[in-house]
């Protein structure tokens, strides 16, 4: 059987010399990031040898990274946080919605990444809590999950949020469900414009604040005149905003976000041929019909595309709005389904409670815990394995 090919492969090989290549350029959340993934799942991180009680097999199992940026890592927190977000779906049918930053944007907002991020979710939140409000378009307060993912099919820095957004909202005085008959509520049109026109005024705040650092290929836009000359051409384009058909059902939007919520940049099974120092990845071409192309990358070219979706220390990329806001989620999410008739007994806490063997079980009915070999017995722990170098922290 031949192996799949791996992110961590690459960087295991290609690593040191990239770091060395870099020097103290590196930001050190990049640094963590690749040793992360080379280290994960290796003896480095330690682990646990298993032993079946019924046949005695044993199976020697290496520790996870659980870096957020590790194609390995991100299943069970997947799976975790979905079953979790159960409890709030409703009912009703679902809007996807992506908001993109336009291209002449992005080498600012590549630079500036904590700032840039966080003035696109509050521009995003802003316009459709802006724009739901007005009785013109539904006269409701509504709610939203928004998923951060900041690149292209060809791992380009390409910063766009995926929004998931209920048909309808509670009425301003809470006695009601306003539910939408359109194919959605709000004209594109009048999203792009206004999102446009929150997200250049939070960014003009920023520049003046003098938050914002021009460094390489940007430092001319500290210039005020540059600035100002790039808000001129910004301000005459129509941003990009896309309102794809809505889910039918709670069961469709649940399968989408197990698809969207902890994606990272590059999943190991879109890398399709590894030779030399060439690499190949599969993409899918949006503007030929979505067609399936492959890119060949140099490995040093690979990690640099890799490495720009690293987020910020500690910066939230799933978030979640309005009436599916935590804050709101006793009181005002708990209104909507009084008013639309669902029962609220399930609890998210139990799932948070589950061990990752139970979670597992519970999404796949695969028991890891019970032995390959027989399929009688139960593995138990014989031995653990102390990390042999040092623990990445997540």
């Amino acid at each position: 059987m031949k192996k799949s090919l791996e992110v961590a492969h690459v960087f295991r090989a290609y690593g040191p010399g990239y770091r060395d290549a870099h020097g103290n350029k590196l930001p050190v959340r990049h640094l963590r990031v690749m040793r992360a993934i080379e280290l994960c799942r290796s003896a480095e991180l330690g682990g646990h040898v298993d032993v079946c009680d019924h046949c005695g097999a044993l199976r020697i199992s290496y520790n996870s990274c659980r870096n957020r940026h590790c194609p390995k890592c991100q299943c069970l927190d997947q799976q975790r946080w979905v079953e979790a977000r159960k409890q709030d779906v409703l009912p009703t049918r679902y809007f996807h919605m992506v908001f993109t930053v336009p291209e002449g944007l992005r080498p600012l907002a590549l630079r500036n990444q904590r700032i840039v991020y966080n003035i696109l979710f509050r521009a995003v939140s802003d316009t459709l809590n802006t724009l739901s409000k007005d009785p013109k378009h539904l006269g409701a307060q509504i709610g939203f999950i928004g998923i951060l993912h900041t690149w292209s099919q060809t791992l380009m820095d390409h910063p766009h949020i995926h929004c998931i957004v209920p048909a309808g909202g509670l009425s301003p005085d809470g006695n009601r469900w306003i539910g939408t008959k359109k194919k959605f509520f709000i004209p594109v049109k009048v999203l792009s414009r206004l999102f446009r026109g929150k997200f250049l005024d939070a960014l003009t705040k920023a520049y003046r604040a003098q938050d914002l650092e021009f460094p390489g290929k940007v430092a001319h836009l500290k210039n005020k005149v540059a600035f100002n000359d790039l808000l001129f051409g910004l301000y005459k384009q129509d941003w990009v905003v896309y309102c794809k058909p809505p889910f039918k059902n709670a069961e469709r939007v649940l399968g989408y976000l197990a698809r969207y919520t902890h994606r990272v940049a590059l999943s190991n099974d879109r890398i399709a041929k590894w030779e030399g120092d060439r690499v190949t990845i599969r993409y899918r071409d949006s503007s030929d019909s979505n067609k399936t192309k492959f890119l060949c990358l140099g490995a040093f070219e690979f990690i640099r595309r890799f490495l720009l979706h690293v987020l910020p220390d500690g910066f939230m990329k799933i978030r979640h709005f309005g009436i599916l806001s935590n804050r709101n989620r006793k009181t005002k999410l708990s209104r909507c389904k009084q008013l639309l008739g669902v029962s609220q007994a399930h609890s998210g806490d139990d799932v948070k409670k589950l061990s990752w063997q139970e979670l597992l079980v519970r999404v796949t009915g695969i028991d890891p815990r019970i032995c390959t070999r027989c399929g009688k017995g139960k593995m138990v722990v014989m031995e653990v394995l102390s990390p042999i170098l040092y623990t990445v922290p997540p």
